[in-house]
């Protein structure tokens, strides 16, 4: 059962696109500006740091050709910039910059924008301007990223079980620390191959090129993985040892040397996701390996002391499943501190809660830790219950051991009647239940652990928030379809330039700026925008753009079929003066 549940969240959990955590902030030149001259530079910023690709810029000109540009490198404003040098000379019209860059936490981020030298393109050339997602990639990767938070989670909490807890016959946890152990070093491997098609955009077939294996090998990411791998190794030793043991105790050596491997393995996450960027990273750092630390303690010990449960030969003792909760317990402390903290370091605002992914899959995940402290508490109910009745059986051995045996009277109980109710002091209708409390546990536990994953791949609120504030700087798909369209009403003359984004069926954003005919911007009262498909008997459909301060757009408009789409632009200058001006806007797949 608890198989068949972690398969099905690791395959359908893998499904949905993964977040980038680095949001674009602005643009220089501006996204749809229009220059008298041409710019030497092209400058990005992030809201956290970024690391650059080979190809992390693509900029074409008006008719679609590749431009040739210097190798990416940081701007003048640090590690969360990226900038490229431009030819000497730029020919009048529309040019496309296609990036792709690499967050701090490790998630790849890509988009687009256009800007104008002396005037706008008359049309728009569509180009393909590179990969954006393989789906089989990003599939694979994250399926990958599951499978090594399940693994360290079994390795970390079965060695703290069988160090902290001290079951019988420890003998029986072999295969489970093993397999913790080893899908943790095969997931490693996965993602060290994966990493550069990841990144890229490609599909899974180009992991096997070495000179992007070699580059993976230089990057942060790539080295936490190579970094993780080495102390897979030599926890290889540790594992021997501990399983050497039996029922006797570690040296302190050998449980310090544990624990420095444990906490090593989990800043290998925390150097290359979240903690490592954004603010007060190293409060956020700390709290990142106490919580993934406290994490694998809870639901690694909870497997351990399941497979406990059912594959012992004997009834294990009430004292095992006591030093368990009381070890939960500060596991549970450590889990909620360092998740508000967490909490309130990603959303930023209250508003984010409702207002972003990132705050719908936290709700759910706290749900879902809900229904996990209560079956916690059931767990809790049944050990106090299994304590009380081995106590109380203890104390009845004890005193029949004590009792002579009456002389002429009836005669002594049988040692079939001294004998406790079960083995190891407890009856076996409350180890049935704590069997079953434990389970639930589990279960839950993997649900908590496959949102916090899902959650380390989500643009965190507050990044969200940063861009939102930056207004339309922020890129979209490379094919943005850029339109002019000329007005003149009332004695008063200019330009509308609308743009889609990505220009493609489905969601599109819009961005319309008004130029006055000067080349100024321009104010106007009211500006609206409506699609209509005559072709196919669609339309209108309104836009509803709203006035962002400066110029109006949407990120809600939607395009069902491609196709040449009519968009009438509805100008109004004064209370009295409007003109409508309708152009045709060529919509693809």
């Amino acid at each position: 059962m608890l198989l068949g549940t972690v398969l099905v969240l690791l395959l359908f959990g893998g499904a949905g696109a993964a977040s980038a955590h680095a949001a674009l902030k602005a643009t220089d030149p501006e996204d749809g500006t229009v220059l008298k001259s041409a710019p030497r530079d092209i400058t990005l910023t992030f809201t956290e740091s970024v690391g650059l690709l080979d190809d992390s810029f693509r900029v074409l000109d008006p008719d679609g050709k590749r431009l040739k540009v210097t190798d990416a490198g940081h701007g003048a404003g640090g590690s969360d910039t990226a900038s490229v040098s431009l030819p000497g000379k730029l020919a009048q019209g529309t040019y496309t910059v296609a990036w792709r860059v690499v967050s701090a936490d490790s998630h790849p981020v890509s988009g687009a924008f256009t800007f104008s030298v002396g005037k706008p393109s008359p049309a728009t050339v569509v180009v393909d301007t590179g990969p954006t997602e393989n789906p089989a990639t990003e599939s694979l990767f994250n399926m990958g990223r599951y499978l090594a938070y399940l693994a360290v989670a079994l390795l970390v909490g079965t060695a703290v079980f069988l160090l902290a807890c001290r079951p019988p016959e420890p003998s029986r946890l072999r295969r489970l620390l093993w397999a913790g152990w080893g899908t943790l070093l095969g997931s490693t491997v996965f993602l060290l191959v994966l990493r550069a098609p990841y990144e890229s955009g490609a599909g899974p077939a180009s992991a096997f090129s070495l000179k992007a294996f070699e580059r993976t090998l230089t990057t942060r990411p790539g080295e936490a993985l190579l970094v993780r791998l080495a102390l897979l190794l030599v926890g290889y030793f540790f594992v021997v040892r501990l399983l050497r043991l039996g029922e006797s105790r570690l040296p302190r050596v050998w449980q310090a040397a544990g624990g420095t491997l444990a906490v090593g393995l989990v800043l290998t996450w925390a150097s290359a996701e979240h903690a490592s960027a954004g603010i007060q990273v190293p409060v956020a750092m700390t709290s990142a390996v106490l919580h993934v630390l406290a994490m694998a303690v809870w639901l690694g010990g909870l497997a351990a002391l399941l497979t406990t449960l059912y594959r012992a030969s004997s009834q294990i003792p009430a004292a095992v499943v006591a030093r368990f909760s009381r070890l939960a317990f500060v596991s549970v402390t450590v889990l909620v501190a360092t998740g508000v903290y967490q909490s309130w370091r990603g959303l930023g605002s209250w508003g984010a809660v409702t207002g972003t992914t990132y705050g719908h899959l936290l709700v759910f995940k706290l749900l879902a830790v809900t229904g996990l402290l209560a079956a916690a508490r059931l767990s809790r109910q049944w050990t106090g219950r299994l304590m009380t009745v081995g106590a109380q059986v203890e104390s009845e051995s004890v005193v029949r051991e004590r009792v002579p045996e009456p002389v002429g009277g009836p005669p002594a109980a049988s040692d079939a009647e001294r004998e406790p109710a079960a083995p190891g002091g407890a009856s076996p209708a409350y180890r049935r239940g704590l069997r079953r409390s434990v389970l639930a546990e589990v279960a839950v536990g993997v649900v908590v652990l496959v949102l916090s994953t899902v959650l380390s791949g989500t643009l965190p609120g507050r990044a969200q928030a940063e861009a939102a504030e930056a207004g339309p700087a922020t890129g979209g798909l490379p094919a943005a379809s850029l339109t002019e369209v000329p007005f003149a009403v009332g004695g008063a003359t200019g330009r509308v330039q609308v743009t889609l984004d990505p220009g493609r069926t489905g969601d599109n954003s819009v961005q319309a700026i008004v130029y006055a005919a000067d080349g100024g911007l321009a104010t106007v009262p009211e500006l609206r925008l409506s699609f209509t498909l005559p072709a196919k008997q669609i339309g209108p459909i309104d836009a509803e753009l709203k006035d962002k301060g400066g110029y109006w757009g949407t990120n809600d408009l939607t395009l069902p079929l491609a196709g040449d789409w009519r968009m009438k632009a509805t100008i109004r200058v004064s209370d009295i003066d409007q003109v409508s001006v309708t152009k045709t806007v060529r919509i693809v797949r």
